[in-house]
């Protein structure tokens, strides 16, 4: 049975050098997710796990440095270079790319994998504030 130092070690060893970052911006938050090519989820951060609370989390700033964080510790783990897929229709989807740039990641290949309807299920009725 492996002693549960041994499975720490293991767990904190280096990532991979080519990374994906998957950022999804909502009108409410930006999650970023940072996985192998396989899909395994090496680190996540969103703004609200920064600390952004309410609607601060879903600006532009709370997005980049969600942004900045997760890229400084995957630069830290020994990840250099990454793909970019963007979802969603937030704010945060140009600042969050800068971010990644910042904290000392290179990104290579940017894809946007937002679904668009054409012309799908009725949208909700305007808000009467």
């Amino acid at each position: 049975m492996v002693s549960k130092s041994q499975n720490t070690q293991r767990r904190e060893s280096r990532l991979p050098v080519h990374a994906l970052a998957h950022i999804q911006t909502t009108l409410n938050n930006t999650i970023i997710t940072l996985t192998t090519l396989d899909g395994d989820t090496l680190l996540w951060g969103s703004a609200g796990s920064m600390g952004f609370r309410g609607s601060r989390g879903s600006t532009s700033y709370a997005a980049q440095v969600t942004a900045e964080n997760v890229s400084r510790r995957a630069h830290q783990r020994g990840v250099q270079t990454i793909d970019v897929r963007t979802q969603g229709m937030g704010y945060g989807k140009e600042s969050s790319l800068r971010g990644l740039q910042i904290g000392g990641l290179k990104v290579l290949r940017i894809v946007d994998t937002t679904l668009i309807p054409h012309n799908g299920c009725r949208p909700p009725k305007r808000r009467r504030v």
